[in-house]
């Protein structure tokens, strides 16, 4: 690794400290009055060197190798942990670089494989050295052979989408749920304190308060800041971030689920938020905001043969489903092509979620009582990324149709699928 990563382990020891310190605020104020000055300087002097050592040490012992058919990190000072990644199960790289490390000039990978949950990385290396890397390893996913994979290079990318930064911030104060906590943030403190009159109490709501309507707002701008989405071999590749800088791919044939978002005053713009269910990926928004036609353009990249249906072609349930949820019934609709699964929810925050037909694992019905009485159903599509989606209140008989045919279709679907690899 590069050699200031002893600094990104240094702080686990202090932090330790800091921990059992706030963990009993009054024993340790006590402890800290009866300390002299001398014995907090000596206290000191045997701390930051032991941190010191502690990150030197596990820089030390942090490894990694790259062979003809996986990727080995060996890392642990005490406890040994060696993980074995094989090349062909890794689904994208991402390229981090927080903002001291683009200081500094380095960047960490952080690595989705196939049946994991928790991605692996190597922090840090140069930010060359980790581009290269990159590029050496989906060479390899590829097919390349290993001789001439460090040659291939980083496949080009051709820019597809930006995201103004002007857009991105009148799109967040055209959000419900930006408001929204920042008026709790701002209305339940001051009621807290008329019946309690306890400080802790107001700060103890206040906090997460005031740090969640930081988060939908200002933490959402820095973090989607010069948001551009480019097209490239290896896939769609997501360049983002003001402070932090991140270089995500969403993985070519992992996506299973693509929902297309559209808050209540984000139409007179007809603005859509793209999000996505990638399977072994944690990636999760395409386009933060974008004119629906663009938007439906990156959903046909990252769905090829897919066409988003319009307005007009989602059938609503029938007009008995009032007797189940009355006025949101308007909400649902559903249309189904011969490539998607399409499925609308929602009547101010309208949200369209398609799923190709190769990627659907398993159809449901289900119907209670009431259902049963009004002669509607619900049909389930699971996912392979663990999700559902759902055709809300459907008439029984057309339900019952449904469920049949979209078996046949998925596996109609995954026979005729395009191979799940990169470059391909």
């Amino acid at each position: 690794m590069h050699p200031v990563t002893p600094l990104r382990r240094a702080w686990a020891p202090i932090a330790a400290v800091a921990g059992w310190a706030v963990h009993d605020l009054d024993q340790t104020q006590r402890r800290l009055t009866g300390l002299t000055t001398g014995t907090l300087l000596t206290g000191l002097a045997v701390l930051l060197p032991a941190a010191a050592l502690y990150g030197f040490m596990s820089w030390w012992f942090t490894r990694f190798a790259v062979t003809g058919t996986e990727l080995c990190i060996r890392t642990g000072l005490v406890f040994r942990r060696t993980a074995h990644i094989r090349l062909e199960r890794i689904q994208a790289i991402d390229v981090t670089q927080p903002l001291l490390a683009r200081v500094v000039g380095v960047a960490k990978l952080r690595l989705d494989v196939i049946g994991t949950d928790k991605k692996d990385e190597l922090a840090f290396l140069s930010a060359g050295e980790a581009r290269a890397l990159r590029a050496e390893l989906l060479a390899r996913a590829a097919g390349f052979a290993p001789e001439t994979a460090h040659e291939v290079g980083e496949a080009p990318s051709r820019e597809l989408l930006r995201v103004p930064p002007g857009v991105l911030a009148v799109s967040l104060l055209l959000t419900g749920g930006t408001w929204g906590t920042l008026a709790a943030a701002l209305v339940v403190p001051p009621v807290l304190w008329l019946f309690t009159h306890s400080a802790w109490t107001v700060l103890a709501a206040a906090v997460p308060l005031l740090g969640a309507a930081g988060a939908s707002s200002v933490g959402r701008f820095v973090g989607e800041y010069d948001w551009t989405v480019g097209e490239s071999p290896d896939g769609l590749r997501l360049d983002h971030g003001l402070l932090d800088r991140a270089h995500e791919t969403v993985p070519p044939g992992r996506v299973q689920t693509v929902r297309i978002v559209q808050p209540l005053l984000w139409r007179r713009r007809d603005w859509v938020r793209v999000e996505l269910d990638v399977a072994g990926s944690s990636n999760s928004v395409l386009v933060p905001v974008a004119p629906r036609e663009a938007a439906g353009a990156i959903v046909a990249r990252v769905l090829p043969g897919v066409t988003v249906p319009p307005r007009a072609a989602l059938s609503r349930p029938p007009r008995r489903a009032a007797r189940c949820v009355p006025v949101w019934w308007r909400g649902y609709g559903l249309a189904v092509s011969d490539a998607v699964f399409a499925a609308r929810s929602g009547l101010l925050r309208r949200s369209l979620a398609l799923v190709p037909h190769a990627k659907v694992q398993s159809v449901r019905l289900t119907q209670g009582p009431w259902q049963r009485r009004c002669r509607v159903a619900d049909v389930h599509v699971d996912t392979g990324a663990n999700n559902t989606v759902t055709a809300r209140l459907r008439d029984a008989g057309e339900a019952a149709d449904l469920l049949r045919a979209q078996a046949e279709r998925s596996r109609t679907g995954r026979r005729d699928a395009r191979p799940d690899r990169w470059m391909v």
